[in-house]
């Protein structure tokens, strides 16, 4: 597995290194067995420091946890614990998925664009146009799973929200949190 630790204005040290390696392997390895890469970044916010972690699987699947402690240790040890519990939750899937999925999931290119938000000042305005202003544009992925995987993935992402392609229907679907939360399925 590959690994790429950093620190955003923070040095990371070989000593916090190693231990990251030791200890991300060992709880991946329990649960996923084939992980390709995986990311944390340390970082400070106010007094306590943050550990963002991301591990994608060779099957597709991302799995993601964050954590603030007031020692840098104690965030990646609560990170990996947030890990160890999703991954441990979705083991049986997970190790179905494997079995079920010979070749990586199928991702699809797509443009994602982020468009300009407005401001009290620009309520006030009435605007020339109703075409919202474009700041960003980027290419993104989109995966081809089923419903149950694409459920799975939007939990171990910690994402609210995911736009999937629907294997069995070839159509663009949605899976989200609602309120409730109970998930929502959307197809068009």
């Amino acid at each position: 597995m590959r690994y790429q630790i950093t620190g955003k204005q923070i040095d990371v040290g070989e000593a916090l290194q190693t231990h990251v390696k030791t200890e991300l392997g060992s709880v991946i390895e329990k649960y996923a067995g084939r992980p390709t890469d995986g990311t944390v970044i340390f970082s400070k916010s106010g007094h306590e420091y943050v550990c963002e972690t991301t591990v994608h699987l060779s099957t597709g699947l991302t799995c993601t946890a964050k954590a603030h402690e007031n020692e840098i240790y104690a965030a990646f040890e609560a990170c990996v614990e947030k890990m160890d519990k999703q991954l441990r939750r979705y083991k049986r899937r997970l190790k179905d998925h494997h079995k079920e999925r010979t070749t990586p999931v199928e991702l699809f290119g797509a443009s994602s664009y982020i468009l300009a938000g407005t401001t009290e000042a620009d309520e006030a305005v009435e605007p020339d146009t109703l075409q919202p202003i474009i700041v960003a544009e980027m290419e993104t992925k989109i995966p081809s799973l089923s419903v149950g995987e694409a459920v799975m993935q939007m939990e171990l992402a910690g994402a609210p929200v995911l736009v999937f392609r629907n294997e069995k229907k070839d159509g663009v679907n949605v899976v989200y949190r609602r309120e409730d939360g109970n998930i929502g399925w959307i197809d068009p």
